[in-house]
């Protein structure tokens, strides 16, 4: 029997699901806006046996830069004290393997919110294999890009209206923990470091 603590909380949603062989018992899902570090080891601790787990799994980013950090210093902290292992996922495949399981599409790509008036994006193919690097971009040149394939994440409300040749479908949505057992094993065992998506607004001095 193996369980694996999923941590989702790169963007303004806080998920965390706990699976045990490919099966999710247990989650909690909230959208918190801010606040992760106060709400995400309370929602872990109200877990079946506290969360504990083998393994944990969690959202490296590309999101909130305050949220991804949150994340994976919870999930090291407790691999540490649990004795167990740690492997990274990336939270535009987790919304696009659950966007594809809904609806299988030749291509979709996922828009997440990015700060600064951008939006973070990627898209993928039909197998969940990525079709090119996560970016970070103005909404204007990310809907160019898009065109009409199919868009999906917290970022597309920033795409509607931008341009007359809008994506054909745009739905919102969040990462949520419970879709980790969607994700091909080569997108869940990612390093467990920060994948910003874009460069930091802090510079070193010159």
């Amino acid at each position: 029997m193996t369980r694996t603590l999923v941590i989702e909380t790169a963007t303004a949603a806080c998920s965390v699901a706990l699976i045990e062989d490919g099966r999710v018992i247990d989650a909690r899902h909230d959208v918190v806006g801010r606040g992760h570090a106060e709400r995400l080891i309370p929602m872990i601790a109200s877990l079946i046996d506290g969360g504990r787990a083998d393994r944990i799994a969690v959202d490296v980013g590309p999101g909130s830069f305050t949220g991804v950090r949150v994340g994976i210093a919870a999930a090291r902290g407790l691999a540490l004290g649990w004795g167990g292992t740690v492997r990274g996922f990336s939270s535009v495949a987790l919304v696009a393997a659950a966007a594809l399981a809904r609806k299988p599409l030749q291509r979709i790509a996922v828009v997440l919110e990015a700060g600064h008036g951008e939006v973070f994006m990627q898209m993928f193919d039909a197998s969940l294999s990525p079709i090119d690097a996560v970016v970070s971009l103005p909404p204007m040149v990310a809907m160019t890009a898009i065109g009409t394939i199919p868009a999906v994440g917290n970022g597309v409300k920033r795409l509607a209206g931008v341009s007359a040749d809008a994506a054909a479908d745009l739905t919102e949505a969040l990462p949520d923990a419970r879709d980790w057992t969607l994700l091909p094993a080569l997108l869940a065992d990612l390093d467990p470091r920060p994948l910003y998506g874009r460069a930091p607004d802090a510079k070193l001095p010159g």
